[in-house]
C-alpha cells in the first residue's frame, strides 16, 4: 500500500521547503526535509559533508534517510534535496511532485527573496551558472519520469501552487 505522504521534488532554489510549509498551514500534515534529517544526523552542514566527505558519502546518507521515511513515515510532506529524486524507493514512500521552473524564473525566485545572499550562498551549485545551467538541463527529464504530479510553479503565488497540489491529490 502506497504511503499518504507527498515528496516534494525539483531544482534547488524551486520553492521546495516554502511549498512545503504552505501545505502545512492547509491540511492536516506535518512537513519535514530530508536535508535537515541528514544534516542532524551527522550534525554538519551539508556543505560541510559534501567538503569533508564527499558526494557519494551524502547520496549514502540520502539512501539511508529514503529507507527509514519509507519505513516509518506517513501523512507527511516531504521536502527534499535536490539529487533525492534518483532514490530507487522514493515512489514507495508517497506521492511524487515534481515543483517544475524554469532555470531562470529559480533565479528570479532567488534573487526577489530578502535573504537572497544567504540564499545563494547557501547553494555553492549556484555560484558557476554555465555548471548548474548544465546540471538543472540534465535533471529535468528525470524530475519528469519519477513524478506522479507535475505542477509549473514559475510566478504563481505560495497559495495558488498549494491549491492546485492539494487538488490534485
Amino acid at each position: 500500500m502506497k504511503k499518504k505522504n507527498i515528496i516534494l521534488i525539483g531544482f534547488m532554489g524551486v520553492g521546495k521547503g516554502t511549498i512545503a510549509r504552505g501545505l502545512v498551514q492547509s491540511s492536516d500534515m506535518f512537513a519535514i526535509d530530508t536535508d535537515d534529517l541528514i544534516e542532524s544526523m551527522q550534525n554538519q552542514k551539508i556543505k560541510k559533508i559534501f567538503e569533508e566527505h564527499g558526494e557519494p558519502y551524502f547520496r549514502n546518507l540520502e539512501k539511508k534517510t529514503a529507507l527509514w521515511l519509507e519505513n516509518s513515515i506517513d501523512n507527511t510532506i516531504i521536502s527534499t534535496g535536490g539529487g533525492f529524486y534518483k532514490q530507487e524507493n522514493i515512489n514507495k514512500i508517497g506521492k511524487v511532485i515534481y515543483l517544475k521552473s524554469s532555470f531562470q524564473g529559480i533565479l528570479d525566485r532567488i534573487n526577489a527573496a530578502p535573504n537572497a545572499a544567504r540564499k545563494l550562498k547557501k547553494r555553492p551549485l549556484l555560484q558557476n551558472l554555465d555548471e548548474a545551467t548544465t546540471l538543472f538541463d540534465s535533471r529535468v527529464p528525470d524530475y519528469e519520469k519519477v513524478a506522479d504530479i507535475v505542477v509549473d510553479v514559475e510566478k504563481k503565488p505560495l497559495e495558488k501552487i498549494v491549491e492546485e497540489i492539494l487538488g490534485q491529490i
